[in-house]
């Protein structure tokens, strides 16, 4: 496949019009594309004429799931392996790693896609970024954003999962003007700062584009994990969404109102749980149909994530739509005594909590119709208590969780699990009866 979406590189900025003739014409050429490579789709897509179609048409696919990859990873390849350029592994949903295969094609696309989002939230040539997230352990987060800084021309620092001390000696040396990692490590790297004399705010870092975790609420509000990296770094931040699967990524701008689509990029759907697409405005999950892959070229991908789309014009001058805040996953979904909440639910109430250091929550089948929820904390105020924390949680989330106090110690061989490239704060030991 050639570099088809540069030709339609300006739709976003062109009007809706614009933005429906690009998403058509790179939808034929997909669907053309998966047809004719893809042994999967095929069958998937036996019957289905690419020449002509529609976007309406669209929801009348059949969708792909995560699983349906898993259990044939061969079938949805679309290249000889000899074609292969980089092999990332993703968490599978039976706990087997699911491989998605790059060319060098689609790793030109990954830069491009990061490039256009840096650009979004204003980093230049000029600047010299951080990065706190991994590059290695076939995980592709750093590899893309790496890809996209240097296509943007600016200076890369590739850190990663350094020591807290690693990073601040470099902030404090090398004065990068942007940081990229998770919200809460990027909290404390900047109190850890804070506690050694040095004052982030002052060591000239003005961005601060976050990975893995919200920063806003549903109306778009900045949640208070977000408030106090603005103020601790002096610094404007921006939260990210991305899919390895679809080699996909969605950034704020600088109005801060949800992660942009590059529509040159990919269609996104939101769906009930009948799979009925919804309108803009409501909440269901991400679909996506990623265009100009080679490697792994789905259609209608249900990524399991949970948010909704914006699509009024945006005061940056894009005209795509915007993803909003992940605000859970649709699995993890729980119902505790007739209250369905998402953890991430439970995690943004604990994070304005500023009594609590670190957290860790559990949920387990307390009967047919109810889930058990179990919060673990460890405390920074002492005089914090866990009646206190109680009173705070049921306010919020409107369901009585049990909480275990624990030292921090404790939590952390929960939480950082060295099997795992990620925080670990949710486990879900339903069984007999999860849904």
């Amino acid at each position: 496949m050639s570099q088809e979406f540069n030709r339609y590189k300006d739709a976003k900025f062109s009007g809706v019009d614009a933005i429906r003739q690009a998403q058509t014409a790179l939808l034929r050429q997909h669907l053309s594309y998966a047809q004719k490579n893809s042994p999967a789709y095929l069958e998937i897509l036996s019957g289905v004429v690419a020449a002509g179609f529609e976007l309406e048409q669209l929801a009348l696919l059949p969708f792909t799931e995560k699983k349906d990859i898993e259990n044939a990873p061969q079938s949805f390849l679309a290249v000889e392996p000899n074609r292969v350029a980089d092999i990332v592994l993703s968490s599978g949903t039976t706990g087997r790693p699911l491989q998605i295969s790059y060319t060098d094609q689609d790793l030109v696309r990954l830069a491009y896609n990061e490039e256009q989002a840096f650009e979004g939230c204003g980093i230049q040539s000029s600047d010299i970024a951080l990065l706190t997230c991994t590059i290695d352990r076939c995980f592709v987060a750093g590899l893309a954003y790496y890809l996209g800084l240097r296509a943007r021309g600016a200076t890369v620092i590739r850190n990663g999962h350094g020591m807290i001390e690693s990073h601040a000696e470099i902030v404090r040396s090398l004065r990068p003007t942007v940081i990229v990692g998770v919200p809460t490590f990027l909290r404390k790297l900047g109190l850890t700062m804070q506690k050694k004399g040095q004052n982030p705010a002052e060591c000239g870092v003005r961005k601060l584009i976050c990975i893995g975790e919200p920063l806003r609420g549903k109306n778009f509000e900045t949640l208070d994990l977000g408030k106090e990296l603005e103020t601790l770094w002096n610094a404007k931040v921006f939260s990210t969404y991305a899919s390895s699967e679809t080699i996909t990524s969605f950034c704020e701008c600088s109005a801060q109102r949800g992660g942009h689509l590059l529509p040159e990029l990919a269609i996104v759907e939101v769906i009930d749980d009948e799979g009925r697409v919804l309108p803009a405005g409501a909440t269901g999950e991400i679909v996506m149909t990623p265009l100009a892959v080679e490697g792994l070229p789905l259609v209608r991908y249900k990524t399991g994530d949970i948010s909704f789309l914006e699509d009024s014009a945006c005061a940056c001058g894009r005209f795509s739509a915007r993803l909003g805040p992940i605000l859970g996953r649709k699995s993890q979904l729980m119902k505790v005594r007739g209250t369905s909440l998402y953890p991430q639910a439970v995690f943004t109430a604990l994070e304005e909590i500023r009594a609590v250091s670190n957290y860790y929550v559990e949920v387990a089948s307390e009967s047919e119709l109810s889930d058990r929820l179990v919060i673990y904390v460890s405390l920074q105020d002492q005089n914090c208590t866990r009646e206190m924390l109680e009173e705070i949680l049921v306010a919020k989330l409107r369901v009585k969780p049990e909480i275990i106090l624990e030292p921090e110690a404790t939590l952390k061989q929960k939480i950082f699990n060295p099997a795992s490239r990620k925080p670990v704060r949710f486990c879900d030991k339903r069984s007999v009866y999860v849904r």
